[in-house]
């Protein structure tokens, strides 16, 4: 089993500037700039919402003040999946069916044939793995089979199992899901590209938000952006953002993770989570490599969301053992181990229970803004398609286009880079 060899944390928390909201009319020497949609926040959110509401012929611009896809977006494991591990207390839930879609929506897209071109993003893994040990083979086994889950999930015979379970000392079983996994990085390029000329870092220092009328406006150097609609897309930022418009809803929840990142020289990559008691994945896994081509395993599950409170040493120690009851038989090599923090945003739940599907609800204080959450990476069509039926029922249609030259000097964001590269530089 490998050494602990580095326990350096690395906070990927969201320290957001306060922004200052004005109550006045229109800033004397600021271009006004009436346009369809303003979107706040380049995460998966605001990326993909930008490209299909453009390629909609609605005039939109996104403003980021980090890089595209900080924080939860580039922290992801990449997976997308249609809910069946929500589906593991021997349920089909409500979060499960919304979901189910999901995987089907995104390889459309990466065809270029759905509402936002993918093609170019890069996929890790068309195939995801669920394996249980012998204990679960039976509760599992039953539930599997079932008709509600036929065409969803494949048992799979020793011969075509993923390679770190071809063991001879793994005895459990293994199924193969209709999940994928993406490699976030390729997916924010591509959406990015798609809509360069429409992306622009923004500095809260020398900009602001206004509130001219009951409606949202975005101050810029420069010029004064008017909306149609804003859309609030940064993930935790948009708390402050609501807060900052004067605003007490909708209510933002927070759903803390500590996730751990092993750096070795096992060179097999895998995509799969390990089932134990609980209706929740126990050990979730997913491969990357860093820039100079060394195997990352990200690790997730019950593990990262039931020790958030550990010192990074001690998760770390945890995860070791994990992997040595699990997968025994594996010689990581010379290893390098390190965790991220970060919470999930989400809209509030009674209770904090996991969000259904994704959310858009209208910031209380003003007519004209609101907020956005997907709650899961998957759903990220869903949350665009959710803004599509928002703005048909409020009658907003493209109607703007405006000249857009006077934000040619902003500069552009650049792209988050991952964990494990900030992790082990």
């Amino acid at each position: 089993m490998p050494s602990l060899t580095s326990s350096a944390n690395h906070s990927w928390r969201v320290n957001h500037a306060i922004l200052g909201v004005l109550f006045c009319g229109a800033c004397m020497g600021e271009q006004p700039i009436d346009i369809d949609i303003v979107i706040l926040g380049g995460g998966i959110a605001g990326l993909w919402s930008l490209n299909q509401l453009r390629n909609q012929g609605y005039s939109a611009v996104l403003l980021e003040s980090e890089a595209l896809g900080s924080q939860q977006t580039i922290a992801s494991q990449g997976m997308i999946h249609g809910g069946l591990k929500y589906a593991l207390s021997g349920a089909w839930g409500g979060g499960s069916d919304a979901i189910s879609g999901m995987p089907d929506a995104w390889r459309e897209c990466l065809r270029g044939s759905g509402k936002v071109d993918l093609r170019g993003a890069r996929i890790l893994s068309e195939d995801f793995y669920m394996w249980s040990d012998g204990d679960l083979q039976s509760r599992l086994g039953s539930f599997f089979a079932s008709k509600l889950l036929r065409g969803r999930i494949e048992k799979l015979q020793r011969s075509h199992f993923p390679a770190p379970l071809r063991n001879s000392g793994f005895s459990g079983q293994v199924y193969r899901l209709l999940d994928m996994v993406m490699d976030m990085p390729s997916v924010i390029e591509t959406l990015a590209d798609r809509q360069r000329d429409a992306i622009f870092s923004v500095d809260w220092s020398q900009s602001s938000l206004l509130q001219v009328g009951g409606n949202a406006r975005v101050q810029l150097p420069g010029c004064e952006l008017r909306p149609q609609r804003l859309l609030l897309t940064a993930g935790i930022g948009n708390e402050t953002l609501i807060r900052q418009l004067g605003g007490q809803s909708p209510q933002m929840q927070r759903r803390p993770l500590q996730q751990i990142i092993v750096k070795h020289d096992y060179p097999e990559p895998f995509y799969a989570h390990c089932i134990g008691s609980n209706p929740s994945p126990r050990l979730t896994i997913s491969s990357h490599k860093t820039l100079n081509g060394d195997p990352v395993w990200y690790l997730g599950g019950d593990l990262a969301t039931e020790h958030t409170a550990y010192s990074p040493e001690k998760l770390i120690a945890l995860a070791q053992l994990e992997l040595r009851q699990l997968l025994p038989w594996i010689d990581f090599g010379a290893s390098e181990w390190s965790t991220i923090t970060l919470d999930r945003a989400e809209p509030k739940q009674s209770a904090l229970l996991r969000p259904d599907r994704a959310f858009v609800g209208k910031v209380d204080s003003v007519d004209n803004a609101f907020a956005c959450w997907p709650t899961k990476l998957s759903l990220s069509p869903d949350l665009a398609n959710e803004i599509d039926r928002s703005l048909a029922k409020d009658n907003i249609t493209p109607r703007f286009q405006p000249d857009m030259t006077v934000l040619q000097h902003l500069p552009r964001p650049g792209i988050a880079p991952t964990c494990w590269d900030t992790c082990f530089q």
